[in-house]
């Protein structure tokens, strides 16, 4: 029996596997002859249709156009395949791209920083958290940034923080939401919070107070003053902080008098820490309060904490949730202390608490300067032009000023004071805390333009750095008087 021809151009049968064949296997068409695709300009050949397309017209419910040689559309759970492939990222050809989330970890991380002040408590561990937080969320879009020029240059600029901060890879890190970021026992994280949130109070102002040489006091209110104060005396007495010094006459039968105890009160506040008392005397300056703790606090991140600098010389106490931090040196035979604290919370006291040096300073009576800083005017008395020439064996007026100036270039009050201590007491080590004291102010007075305070002139008009140094021989004015 002969097969009947098929007809050039006819379409084949079947395509194998839609539906039943017949009993026996169809004999394989010809192949087909090689057509020129039509061209379409520029060298290019017509595109076949992208799945996309495809899928869009076979949801639509279109007729697929079919093309010679290609067989039936696919069946229904093909077709379900291939539309959820469309919607899932890196699924074949039709993939979609993840989107780069770099700028949302950038802002995050603006968020958490922008209310950060560098000059308070906490801030280097607020710091290192929030950029451990910015490092896990490039990491997380890594993937979806590779080649993002923002996103490689947002990873080295983590990496060079971090090394600058010191701080370590592993470790808490911070909210990505600022306002869920509250510590009742950080001082500077609720401030902070209520800041971000748009809240009325604005950004805590820190006061500074420093006590250190022949007694030289700078309170609150950046008012030096030079101050006899024997036996004890409250430096501070809010309703967070206590602090009491003692002092004791330096050269027998003087009026000159120096530290050598300090006592700070560390008062109980609600879950945060209980009451700690610290205690320091010349030849035992403990990093520890008096109960033989070292901390405050429950917890990994203490709200008090004492870290000892240089063994029996210099010890730091942070109160994390008063915002407040305490510096304690010995040098040669007597102590320094340097504070700085929230000023609402310094001036939260009672009226019977209003003998504080720290906010009003020395009483009229014990001052033993002229009542802005120098110490140099007694009323009543004058000396001899050619007793000022050596106050103290060992040292003179140019050799005083000579020691001081290697250590302090400004002749600022500390410069002053550095003086007078050397030629009332004859002691090196007045020099060295002098020193520590403006050292002190840098690391905590906040107002940089106020580290530096110069002696006023006779009208009361301070003296700018460029003014001419304040004559020295009214310091030994009062010299010979205390001797």
């Amino acid at each position: 029996m002969m097969k009947k021809k098929r007809k050039r151009g006819e379409p084949p049968g079947p395509c194998r596997g839609h539906g039943p064949g017949p009993a026996t296997a169809p004999a394989p068409p010809p192949s087909p002859e090689p057509t020129r695709p039509a061209w379409t300009g520029m060298g290019l050949r017509a595109a076949a249709p992208s799945c996309a397309a495809a899928a869009s017209a076979a949801a639509a419910g279109a007729e697929p156009r079919r093309r010679p040689g290609l067989c039936s559309p696919p069946p229904l759970p093909l077709l379900l395949l291939l539309l959820l492939s469309l919607a899932l990222p890196h699924a074949g050809d039709c993939q979609q791209p993840a989107q780069c989330r770099i700028q949302k970890c950038t802002t995050d991380f603006v968020s958490l920083t922008s209310h950060l002040n560098s000059a308070i408590d906490g801030f280097d561990s607020e710091f290192c958290k929030a950029l451990r937080a910015y490092a896990g969320c490039t990491q997380r879009t890594s993937k979806a940034c590779r080649g993002n020029l923002v996103y490689h240059s947002a990873v080295l600029g983590i990496s060079d923080l971090m090394s600058q901060r010191n701080c370590s890879k592993d470790g808490p890190t911070s909210s990505t939401n600022p306002e869920m970021t509250h510590d009742p026992c950080n001082y500077h994280s609720h401030t902070g919070a209520r800041e971000h949130r748009g809240g009325e109070q604005s950004p805590p102002n820190y006061l500074f107070c420093g006590l250190f040489g022949d007694p030289h006091l700078r309170t609150f209110k950046d008012h030096f003053q030079t101050c006899k104060v024997e036996g004890a005396w409250p430096l501070i007495d809010n309703n967070y902080l206590s602090v009491q010094v003692t002092n004791v006459p330096v050269v027998p039968g003087s009026s000159a008098t120096a530290t050598n105890k300090i006592t700070i009160i560390f008062k109980a506040h609600h879950e945060c820490t209980d009451q700690k008392v610290y205690q320091a005397v010349t030849d035992d300056l403990p990093a520890a309060f008096v109960d033989g703790t070292t901390s405050g606090g429950d917890g990994e991140a203490k709200s008090l904490h004492i870290v000892e600098r240089e063994s029996g010389r210099y010890v730091e106490m942070h109160a994390r949730y008063i915002g407040t931090t305490v510096f304690v040196r010995q040098l040669g035979r007597y102590l320094t202390l340097a504070i700085r604290m929230p000023e609402e919370l310094a001036m939260s006291y009672e009226e019977s608490q209003d003998l504080q040096l720290c906010v009003n300073g020395c009483p009229l009576s014990e001052r033993i300067d002229d009542g802005q800083g120098q110490v140099s005017a007694i009323v009543g008395h004058s000396l001899p032009h050619t007793s000022l020439a050596q106050t103290w064996p060992g040292y003179t007026l140019e050799t005083a000023s000579a020691q001081c100036h290697e250590k302090m270039p400004v002749k600022d009050i500390y410069f002053q004071s550095c003086v007078f201590d050397l030629l009332t007491t004859g002691d090196a080590n007045f020099t060295a805390a002098a020193h520590s004291a403006l050292g002190d102010v840098e690391a905590l007075h906040p107002r940089k333009e106020r580290w530096h305070i110069f002696p006023s002139s006779g009208s009361g008009t301070p003296l700018s750095a460029s003014s001419p140094p304040v004559s020295l021989g009214l310091v030994c004015f009062v010299l010979l008087v205390f001797l």
